[in-house]
């Protein structure tokens, strides 16, 4: 019995511009960043997006509206 593995891509084909760059960068968890770049293992973003990472954001660069939103309600409580 072997594992299967689906291939999935970074984010959802609605998200991507014509040079396909992520439109959202997501939020996930800070240690898991350099593991993902590394291993290629994947990380869960706050919104529930699974992917690994394959990019590194810059700033000013647009952020996934429902990350934005979890995010910050974790920073007022």
């Amino acid at each position: 019995m072997g594992t299967q593995t689906i291939e999935r891509p970074d984010v959802d084909t609605e998200e991507t511009t014509d040079d396909d760059a992520p439109k959202f960068f997501h939020y996930v968890k800070k240690n898991k960043i350099a593991e993902s770049a590394v291993m290629g293992t994947h990380v869960v973003a706050l919104c529930g997006e699974t992917f690994p990472v394959t990019k590194s954001p810059k700033p000013g660069s647009p952020v996934c509206p429902k990350c934005k939103k979890i995010y910050e309600k974790m920073k007022k409580d």
